[in-house]
């Protein structure tokens, strides 16, 4: 059944009203090679059984296997309190914020994610999250752009060791704001981003460098290095980070003399489990001093007429508040079930916990990069120290070789031969919930994939 309300005859009493004939023609200064015309690829409608018999079957197709594919998305063991709470209905259902007087509940969450977020990274200030790493991404540069008053241009450094769809992401969305994207290489030998791959833009004019750490090879970066040459040549740093290695690695307000300007990441690790792709939100940090150019909500904590202590909407500077041409940002929601997940979840691991966790993740990398390094062939693609990925380089295709394991259910990894064309590399990842049978089970059927 259709979902709005609307009826033919009402439809076309409000058409009269208007003099219109059609509903066409309220879009009729659109030119016609823009419009999608008849979509006669689309399938006709399915019933709700139907859907639901669909979405089970798509749903088995993720069962069984075993996965060691990070790249951005990683399966964590999430306690169960976390999704029993998560799902009750106060929180399952409140959205929106906007009445403080009736949001008091939804408003402490989301304040209570921000100090944490903000405790995480080592930032002043954290927004109350924007939809996902890579297009937080994106609104960290164009966020760079607004808040460095000493650059005259357009232009941010991005090295290519980023996450490959956090950068097309990037691209995507900011190119046809007039913003010029510059990737800078990376060391075949240590896969990171040198100083020296910096010294050709010294003294030039941009707005920002970006830092992931760990990078997409899951390399630790000479951060300190890098956020200091930045700063020396007057660009703002924007840090891409994994949140779960800052319960072990230097958080970013910390690197370098100043630490970074703009802290982003992908919030998923946090307690949101791998679903066919979905759900994910980004977090987005930064100093207080560019606080008025970050995009997304702000909660801020205040008093009542009584004194009391109460939760607000602060620095309202999205589009649906202030005037459109004024606002940092056309973001108007956070990833609000997302968050509060990933609010239970810090809070039940705490600090301890999510070291541990960080811990373990790097255990399990290292323990399966030796197994698989120990066949025949099998060698680590860089030299650098990482954390919770690594690359492995391998005698064949890692295209067919993942499609061989994948027959044996096992996810095997991510082919770097798309984004970086090299053919025979493989990102490898073992979180936490991956025990040695699975990783020695692994080893045994590379080992006969590559016979």
């Amino acid at each position: 059944m259709p979902y709005i309300p609307h009826t033919p005859d009402d439809v076309q009493v409000m058409l009269d009203a208007i003099g219109v004939a059609r509903i066409e023609d309220l879009f009729d200064e659109i030119p016609a090679h823009l419009k999608a015309g008849a979509l006669e690829k689309l399938p006709d409608g399915l019933t709700e059984m139907e859907v639901t018999a669909l979405m089970s079957a798509r749903a088995r197709q993720d069962e069984g296997a075993v996965c060691f594919i990070g790249a951005g998305a990683y399966e964590h063991h999430i306690p169960a309190a976390v999704w029993e709470v998560a799902t009750r209905g106060e929180y399952y259902t409140a959205y929106t914020p906007y009445q403080a007087e009736a949001s008091q509940g939804t408003l402490q969450t989301i304040y209570e994610y921000q100090s944490m977020i903000a405790h995480l990274t080592g930032m002043d200030v954290s927004n109350a999250s924007v939809y996902d790493g890579a297009s937080g991404l994106a609104e960290a540069v164009l966020m760079a752009l607004r808040a460095n008053r000493k650059s005259k241009t357009s232009r941010v450094l991005m090295p290519t060791a980023v996450h490959p769809l956090y950068r097309r992401a990037t691209r995507d969305i900011v190119t046809n704001q007039g913003v010029t994207i510059e990737e800078v290489p990376f060391c075949n030998e240590r896969g990171v981003t040198s100083v020296d791959a910096l010294a050709q833009y010294a003294g030039e004019d941009y707005a920002a460098l970006v830092i992931a750490q760990p990078n997409f090879f899951g390399c630790l970066e000479d951060v300190d290095a890098l956020t200091d040459w930045a700063h020396a040549n007057n660009m703002l740093v924007i840090a891409v980070v994994n949140p779960t290695s800052l319960a072990l690695l230097k958080p970013p307000g910390e690197w370098g003399e100043d630490g970074v300007d703009i802290v982003v990441g992908e919030g998923q690790p946090l307690g949101v489990p791998l679903s066919s792709g979905g759900p994910y939100f980004g977090f987005m940090c930064c100093k207080q001093q560019h606080v008025r150019q970050m995009p997304g909500r702000i909660i801020g904590r205040t008093v009542d007429m009584d004194g009391k202590p109460g939760f607000a909407l602060t620095l309202q500077a999205r589009e649906q508040h202030i005037r459109r041409s004024k606002a940092t940002s056309n973001i108007c929601t956070n990833q609000g079930l997302a968050m509060t997940a990933a609010t239970i979840y810090m809070s039940l691991l705490g600090a301890d916990g999510l070291a541990s966790v960080a811990g373990h993740c790097h255990a399990n990398t290292n323990f399966l990069a030796e197994k698989l390094c120990a066949i025949k062939g099998v060698t680590r693609r860089f030299s650098s120290a990482t954390f919770h990925e690594v690359v492995i380089e391998l005698p064949q295709s890692a295209n067919l070789t993942l499609k061989a394991l994948a027959a044996k259910n096992i996810l095997g990894g991510y082919s770097l031969a798309p984004a970086y064309g090299f053919d025979n590399a493989v990102l490898i990842c073992a979180t936490d919930v991956r025990t040695q049978d699975e990783i020695e089970q692994y080893a045994a059927a590379l080992a006969e994939v590559l016979a």
